[in-house]
């Protein structure tokens, strides 16, 4: 477009209405491509006011014309990172999928708030495209977990760019139960948080841990020690986790040195170092580490509070720890947990926990008799 054309943008959509006024539908889509054309050709060099003059020409010549003549300018449209913005938006909110899916898949036009709103006000079919974009912010993600289906999910899941957050992960490990595929999908993605794949692997079925491993078996050693720790077999040897074994040394460390105490507890816990939190519980409660993460993965918080109070946690620093684990919050309010631990005498939580190391000898002991 010159830039004479520009400087009367109100005349030349005046022009275009007047003449389309009167034209046919088929008219009206010809006028269409040709304009699209003419954006195209220079949509790289246009300035902002050239493309607001074809934003609204755009608007005027989309009126009462099909859907596939509106779902071709969409795909046209969707990769051109300088697209008339209004456009967008309006092909995003079309209620037909066929016309919002390319914009809501690949636009940069469309930012996190337009995306959330799309995501909470459309389709599945929407949703299932916006699942698709090359970039997802966890804002966006943790709207897809909540209002998506399986097939939503498990695509934004496979999508390698989606950020999900602390959040989103509890969902996602809560709606994979019972789905294997939603299972599979979560437990072979990279950069899932441990705590967040031990409960998986806790509620996973054997095919879907027989398909993590079948599909990585470089890291079959890793599912089995994740099954085990998650099945509540503590006690038997090394993790294979090179995280959980760094953890241990670094508390190890702090212990002979005298520094590790609650305030550094609760430090790791705030900072979400689930590996180091768990070290150090089970060093000052005298507990192998499979335990202390067990507990941390189970849907109740009693064991927890028991591990808690023989280290010697005041509640505060137990409730970082909880939050970090997803303990209980699922059904119940942590805070509700409070009067219970203050309760909870010392000596109590000492002779629950001898039983139960009682009661795991006498397990571990049982296949061989």
């Amino acid at each position: 477009m010159s830039s004479r054309s520009t400087a009367r943008p109100a005349n030349l959509l005046d022009e275009l209405q007047n003449a389309l006024a009167h034209g046919t539908v088929a008219r009206r889509v010809e006028t269409l491509r040709r304009v699209t054309d003419l954006f195209l050709y220079g949509a790289a060099d246009y300035s902002d006011e050239q493309v607001d003059v074809f934003d609204d020409v755009f608007h005027c010549l989309i009126e009462e014309i099909e859907i596939s003549a509106k779902a071709l300018l969409a795909k046209r449209m969707a990769p051109v990172p300088k697209a008339p913005p209004r456009l967008i938006c309006t092909l995003a909110f079309d209620d037909e999928i066929e016309v919002a899916a390319p914009v809501l898949s690949l636009s940069e036009r469309l930012n996190d708030d337009m995306l959330i709103k799309n995501a909470r006000s459309k389709s599945q079919g929407h949703l299932l495209a916006i699942s698709k974009r090359k970039v997802l912010s966890d804002a966006v993600t943790d709207v897809l977990v909540e209002c998506g289906n399986n097939d939503v999910v498990e695509s934004a899941v496979n999508n390698p760019g989606a950020e999900f957050s602390d959040k989103g992960f509890t969902q996602l490990v809560s709606r994979a139960e019972g789905n294997d595929n939603l299972a599979t999908c979560l437990g072979a993605r990279r950069g899932i948080p441990r705590p967040h794949y031990l409960k998986l692997i806790a509620r996973a079925s054997d095919s879907v841990r027989a398909r993590l491993q079948a599909a990585n078996p470089r890291a079959a050693d890793d599912i089995s020690a994740a099954v085990k720790e998650a099945a509540f077999n503590a006690g038997h040897g090394k993790t294979g986790q090179s995280e959980t074994s760094q953890a241990m040394r670094l508390v190890k460390s702090l212990f002979e040195d005298g520094r590790l105490d609650e305030r550094q507890i609760a430090e790791f816990a705030a900072t979400g170092r689930f590996e180091e939190t768990c070290a150090a519980i089970a060093v000052i409660a005298n507990v192998p580490v499979a335990t202390v993460e067990n507990m941390m993965i189970e849907r109740q918080s009693e064991g927890l509070m028991v591990l808690a109070k023989v280290a010697g946690l005041s509640w505060m620093s137990l409730k970082l720890v909880l939050e970090m684990g997803g303990n209980a919050p699922e059904t119940e309010n942590i805070d509700d947990h409070k009067s219970s631990y203050d309760m909870l005498r010392p000596s109590t939580a000492q002779q629950v926990l001898r039983f139960y190391r009682m009661r795991q000898d006498s397990a571990q002991t049982e296949p061989a008799a």
